[in-house]
């Protein structure tokens, strides 16, 4: 029988052949380059397209006449072969045994392609399905990798680097190793200035502020927001995206909350200062406002794109009035 397995399983799985497919790209090579380095350093391993098994079939042959090490292949585009190319991995599938390992990547493949369906019946082949995870589920994934480095990280900087980066292992790998220069040891917690910076976002300090001024119905926000504009340069676009992060954040914890639930800030994804902050915020609007208040932002999110001429700095100062002045939701 086929052999099916989680990713946390897949490597304690011990199998001549492994396909892995799924929509998480990222995921589904690291664990196929670890399944590639595993065993004795003298086994020759292969990397190589669809169109080059002849290689495998080589190497086996010749393992099998002149030594015993084996050979490891991983093909790394399956999804892509050819019905040919597809007939031909089914067969070395079929037919390789130990002490050589075949690995068959095939990235966001179509469940409807025949050699797909296959491959999952054939005895012995381990099939491991890689999807995309959740917000939740990836968090800690790189609250783990962060462990591993040594590094000290804020909620609220964790939950930015879960929001920009998810399901991105790769880049988070990076982030990671970016971090560790600039911590250079010291380990001080990275907070969400830090980090944003080392994301390639500068993130203004009064950025936090005026969105926390919105989200409190403060007419003070509409000073903060020239502050932003004209003294520290934000780019508008940035303002309008952390502004619809905050009131997506309202709108999801009142609905947690209004299910009893007691992780409803964890659930509704906050993070930092603004978990003490978004209770008493969320008491300020009707659900109702918060809906169209975001359907607003997201409009003067389309403008600011370029799908009018009108100046940004009007579109968001006409935002933030709608957002904290009494009565404007309600307008037509």
């Amino acid at each position: 029988m086929p052999v099916r397995c989680t990713a946390e399983r897949l490597s304690s799985v011990q199998a001549s052949v492994y396909y892995l497919h799924g929509m998480d790209r990222d995921a589904l090579f690291e664990t196929a380059e670890t399944l590639l380095a595993a065993g004795a350093p003298e086994i020759t391993r292969l990397r190589l397209d669809a169109s080059e098994l002849d290689r495998v079939e080589v190497e086996t042959r010749s393992q099998g006449l002149f030594a015993n090490a084996g050979c490891h292949a991983l093909v790394r585009n399956a999804e892509a072969a050819s019905p040919k190319q597809g007939e031909h991995l089914l067969r070395l599938a079929a037919s390789l045994s130990p002490p050589h390992r075949l690995i068959i990547c095939a990235p966001e493949i179509s469940w409807k392609k025949a050699m797909h369906k296959q491959m999952q019946a054939i005895d012995a082949v381990a099939c491991c399905e890689f999807s995309m995870p959740g917000m939740e589920a990836f968090q800690r994934w790189l609250a783990g990798l962060f462990s591993e480095h040594g590094l000290q990280v804020t909620d609220e900087a964790l939950g930015l680097a879960g929001e920009r980066l998810q399901g991105m292992r790769l880049a988070a790998r990076q982030l990671a190793e970016r971090m560790r220069w600039y911590d250079a040891g010291s380990a001080e917690p990275i907070d969400v200035h830090v980090l944003g910076e080392l994301l390639g976002e500068r993130i203004p300090e009064d950025l936090d502020a005026y969105c926390a001024a919105v989200a409190a119905r403060s007419v003070g926000a509409l000073s903060r927001l020239r502050k932003l504009l004209d003294g520290q340069q934000v780019a508008e676009v940035q303002v309008v995206s952390w502004l619809t992060t905050r009131l997506q954040q309202l709108l999801m914890y009142r609905w947690f909350e209004a299910k009893r639930d007691g992780t409803a800030l964890q659930k509704a994804r906050v993070f930092g200062d603004a978990r003490r902050l978004v209770p008493g915020e969320s008491r300020r609007w009707k659900v109702p406002e918060l809906i169209t208040a975001l359907h607003r932002a997201l409009e003067a999110e389309t403008l600011l794109k370029g799908a009018s001429v009108e100046d940004k700095r009007v579109v968001l100062e006409r935002l933030t009035l709608d957002l904290v002045g009494p009565g404007r939701l309600e307008a037509a």
